[in-house]
């Protein structure tokens, strides 16, 4: 087949390139550049080890812009999502409408499919395609990739799902790529060495507003903004005697309110509530009002967690009620759906709540 390859200067792509050529595909690989040459990160570093790749197998290459895109529709739904008091996730967002939106409307269109670097996998029953995880539970990506299209997944390729990193690692130092030792990437990609709270501060300034504490109303200190705070943090509160963790935001008041204490229940929920589902291949639950049995995801961790899905009648919206507590149920945050053996993700919501209030 030939295949576009979207490379990022990892390793986990550049093993992706070496398995689809050991398969026998042809290969065009392509670099996307999502910040401008004087924005929030550089990105040279990564187009060289790009770069280098392409030249070990003399494959061709090209570092195609969407930076503006991303800025529209990305960086748009993060701040308007933090100005509102919830947690957003750029790189759902990034995946659903740049990497497999934009880059396949006007590149990946080109060839017959395009290959990432994702933990994931591709399962086939009935004639569909499914997101299936990947054989490493601590490297799966499928909570970030639970925003996808059916269209999108059907054109998808992901050549080390059924990989554990430490295989990845091994494969990168036999075939003596340059990045074989270099570091995931942590936090979000745009940033750079920008930290996260001078960006928000870029944008949103700052206003601030008292931290207190929910059982007892006794105000522990001050905040610059309660968009520099989700639901379920602990750390960068600047509080003595914790620890302490986010339990509550009021937007209009722009209070924050804090529990103490590891074992908190106030940090804890049982109860997702979602709105906006969105199945990537089809709803295999057409009688969910009954409640099935399902695991799930609300941020991204190597725990499936068992429990069960409702839906709602007449709303379009469900209930997950989690077997076990759930730490730091945060409003805005995706919550991905899997089924009961984990094996298949199926699709994903938008988590609602009190716990931010307008």
């Amino acid at each position: 087949m030939n295949v576009a390859v979207l490379i990022s200067g990892g390793v986990d792509s550049a093993i992706a390139v070496h398995r689809l050529l050991e398969q026998g595909h042809t290969l065009h690989l392509f670099y996307i550049r999502i910040a401008n040459e004087n924005g929030d990160c550089s990105a040279e570093e990564d187009i060289e080890m790009c770069t280098y790749i392409a030249r070990k197998y003399g494959l061709p290459f090209d570092v195609v812009s969407l930076h503006e895109e991303y800025w529209d529709n990305v960086m748009h739904y993060a701040l308007e999502t933090v100005r509102q008091g919830l947690t957003p996730n750029p790189d759902i967002m990034c995946n659903r409408i740049i990497k497999f939106g934009y880059f396949e409307q006007r590149w990946g269109k080109d060839f017959d499919r395009t290959a990432t670097g994702h933990y994931a996998t591709r399962v086939e029953r009935d004639g569909r395609v499914w997101l299936g995880t990947a054989a490493d539970p601590v490297k799966d990506q499928t909570d970030f990739l639970a925003r996808i299209s059916y269209d999108q997944l059907s054109h998808l390729l992901f050549p080390i799902g059924d990989l554990p990193k430490s295989r990845v690692r091994e494969l990168a130092i036999a075939t003596r790529m340059p990045n074989a030792f270099r570091k995931d990437s942590q936090g979000i990609c745009f940033l750079g060495k920008i930290n996260y709270n001078d960006f928000i501060r870029r944008h949103l300034g700052e206003r601030p507003g008292p931290i207190v504490e929910l059982e007892t109303g006794r105000k522990l200190g001050e905040h610059r903004g309660f968009w520099f705070h989700t639901i379920g943090q602990r750390k960068g509160l600047g509080l003595s005697g914790g620890p302490w963790y986010v339990v509550r935001k009021n937007v209009h008041d722009n209070v924050v309110y804090v529990s103490q204490g590891y074992n908190t229940d106030k940090q804890y929920g049982d109860t997702l509530h979602l709105t906006e589902m969105q199945f990537i291949t089809a709803d295999p639950w057409p009688d969910a009002c009954d409640g099935v049995e399902i695991t799930f995801k609300n941020r991204h961790t190597p725990t499936f967690s068992p429990g069960r899905l409702t839906r709602l009648d007449g709303c379009g919206e469900y209930v997950v009620h989690s077997d076990e507590p759930i730490q730091g149920i945060a409003p805005g945050q995706f919550a991905a759906i899997y089924d009961k053996a984990h094996t298949v993700c199926l699709g994903s919501g938008i988590i609602t709540g009190a716990a931010v209030q307008s």
